[in-house]
């Protein structure tokens, strides 16, 4: 069996002329939903977070209510207008109050969400904002629970969006309003464009679209008049073709054109939304995994979660960005969003960069936990159908995103979530027929038999078992799922860049002793096994970053999941970073000698082991060489190597420009 998946596409809104976007991220008035006393508050800039107090392993850090409150002054000009305020990301439970009155709530902490307020507002005087937050656990919002901190705030970007009575809708579930589909034909794409509306019945409208190549040239174009029938959106449909198209090829070539959607009424223009657009098609197969515009591609994943040291999930544009240039530099091609819908610029990095996208709804199950991921009630199952909505149709144009992820390590036991999973993927599929539909399983069951694909998360050589394991896995579970496509969604192991040992040994998982050689030889047994299985059709590494867990008690301290292959604060690359580097990253010359942080030796005979991509590395001891080697998996290995007491030099160098050195010292 084979999936054939048809899609494209980047959103990417800019401000023009006809839409006025306000940032309202500076000073908000914040306050703890306990706080009585009047004018009491911590001024505070967007985006933001209280639960600094996880970063410290504190495991009941906050979860509660909390207030933001921000006054504002409403121009009497956009009287005529109407006014939009977008939150992109409130963690969990979100109410909107204009002028004390109730505006309306969103449940759910990863995705955007708008409110139209123009009724609520007083033009031409100062108004006042006040959203009451919540991360406290509820029984009908997900995630129930996962093995990540739920910090609470107003951590995403906050805009006041003015716009003409007639515009591109902003209420679709917080989309952009503008929705482009594409079907290959030959040496043409045909475009479909379904835009939704909003105004007065009985306007008369001119809505256009045009595309454009890198070059800023039209390739396509098209107009039509729209009469409004109703104060309600108006679907109007359009179809362009784009002849001879440049496909967008991951990595290896990202290419991205730019749709315009204009609307005027007698000839001036009143509202636009600009995206991007990648042409693309794909196909998965059981035995021969991931082609990207029929071209064979092996998607070599990481996971990433949001938050980092200092900050939790409370990030500025600055962060993704540091995060995304990190994952190229590894020469990673694929990324999983774990376990949640993540910041917009994320998706337009990926878009820009050609990662291949793999995006989750926060359906998380217990793993080794004893609360349940799952509640068979009405509530909890409308939540999560809203969250996946809202995940499909604000991400729905980009061309990066291939996998809707539906649940991760889910369990059949006391409530059986499988009728669910298959509402779930029935609805993704109603809604976005174009991409497939994936889960990240720990379990046998049916329902690993729900999705179009599945995917496991595996720790072997970590919770038990030994990493070279993972090969006999494999091959029995293709196997038994001869006809789906099967990948990695978890694999990995802790490492404290403190934690140096000389032997080669397997720590304790849940201990506070987690050597960084033994994440390093993990990481090497895995990928020799996996890379030779061409039926895998993605492997997802856990995790690119350490990220923040308040309950873990294990490693170098506590609060924190140190599987990463890079620190929490994103200033160490271990030694792992450097071993995938070397087999993915052909393009950025490098040498690394590893084990470097293991600096004091008990004994004189050494092995040495260097990373890198080149084909030839010559090793130098205290400026005598060693001779050239050739690597296997860009690992490059001397044993033996007699070292002097006291200080050593180890230089590695390859060609006459790639250097590395570090000093060993001998007891």
């Amino acid at each position: 069996m084979k999936y054939t998946v048809l899609l494209l596409l980047g959103l990417l809104v800019w401000p023009v002329s006809a839409r006025e976007i306000i940032s309202l991220n500076r000073s908000w008035r914040f306050t703890s939903g306990y706080e009585t006393r009047k004018n009491v508050f911590a001024e505070v800039n967007l985006p933001h977070t209280w639960n600094l107090d996880a970063l410290s392993g504190k495991e009941d850090y906050f979860r509660g209510l909390a207030n933001y409150e921000k006054t504002l002054a409403i121009p009497e000009e956009w009287k005529e207008k109407t006014v939009y305020i977008r939150f992109k990301g409130v963690n969990s439970l979100a109410n909107l109050f204009v002028n004390g009155r109730h505006v309306g709530e969103h449940r759910g902490g990863y995705t955007a969400f708008v409110f139209d307020i123009t009724p609520y507002l007083t033009f031409g005087k100062e108004n006042t904002l006040w959203v009451r937050v919540n991360n406290a656990l509820q029984l009908d919002i997900m995630p129930l629970l996962g093995d990540f901190n739920m910090y609470g705030g107003i951590y995403r970007d906050v805009d006041l969006i003015v716009t003409e009575p007639e515009h591109i809708s902003l209420s679709d579930y917080a989309s952009s309003g503008v929705y482009l589909t594409q079907k290959q034909d030959g040496r043409a794409t045909a475009i479909d464009a379904r835009v939704l509306l909003t105004g007065k019945a009985g306007s008369a409208l001119s809505l256009k679209i045009q595309i454009r190549d890198k070059q800023q040239q039209i390739v396509a174009e098209k107009q039509t008049p729209v009469v409004l029938t109703g104060d309600s959106r108006q679907v109007v449909n359009l179809s362009l073709e784009i002849k001879n198209p440049h496909f967008w090829q991951g990595t290896e070539d990202p290419y991205l054109y730019t749709v315009e959607t204009e609307l005027s009424r007698n000839a001036l223009l009143i509202d636009r939304v600009d995206e991007r657009l990648g042409i693309r098609q794909y196909t998965v197969d059981p035995d021969k995994g991931f082609f990207l515009n029929g071209k064979h591609v092996q998607l070599r994943g990481v996971c990433r979660h949001q938050d980092r040291e200092g900050f939790g999930n409370a990030l500025y544009p600055i962060h993704h960005k540091e995060d995304m240039d990190i994952l190229v530099e590894m020469g990673a091609n694929a990324i999983r969003l774990s376990h949640y819908p993540q910041d917009k610029y994320i998706y337009d990095l990926c878009d820009e960069y050609g990662i291949v996208v793999w995006s989750e709804i926060p359906f998380v199950g217990p793993g080794g936990y004893r609360d349940k991921g799952f509640v068979d009630q009405e509530t909890f199952k409308e939540n999560g159908r809203q969250q996946l909505l809202e995940l499909i149709r604000q991400n729905f144009n980009h061309p990066s995103v291939c996998f809707w992820g539906l649940f991760n390590e889910l369990k059949e036991s006391g409530d059986n979530p499988v009728c669910y999973i298959k509402e779930l993927k029935a609805l993704a599929k109603q809604e976005d027929p174009s991409r497939l539909t994936v889960a990240a399983s720990n379990i046998s069951g049916e329902l690993n038999r729900v999705t179009d694909m599945i995917a496991w998360n595996l720790y072997y050589g970590w919770y038990d078992g030994k990493p070279s394991s993972i090969a006999g896995w494999a091959d029995k579970t293709h196997a038994e799922f001869p006809d789906t496509p099967i990948g990695i969604s978890e694999y990995g192991a802790g490492a404290g860049i403190y934690h140096q040992q000389e032997e080669l040994k397997q720590p304790e998982a849940n201990s506070y002793w987690h050597p960084e050689n033994w994440q390093t030889y993990f990481h090497e047994e895995h990928w020799k096994a996996l890379d030779k299985r061409s039926f895998i059709w993605g492997t997802f590494i856990w995790n690119l970053f350490d990220f923040g867990a308040a309950h873990r008690t294990e490693g170098e301290m506590k609060g924190k999941n140190d599987k990463g292959l890079v620190t929490f604060d994103r200033k160490v690359r271990k030694d792992a970073f450097y071993f995938y580097k070397a087999n993915w990253n052909t393009t950025d010359p490098f040498v690394y000698i590893a084990e470097r942080r293991l600096t004091e030796r008990s004994k004189a005979a050494q092995k040495i082991k260097i990373y890198a991509n080149q084909p030839e590395v010559e090793l130098f001891v205290n400026g005598q060489s060693l001779g050239k080697r050739r690597g296997d998996y860009g690992t490059f290995i001397w044993e033996n190597v007699a070292l002097q007491p006291g200080k050593n030099q180890i230089t590695a160098r390859s060609g006459k420009s790639l250097e590395d050195v570090i000093n060993l010292y001998v007891k």
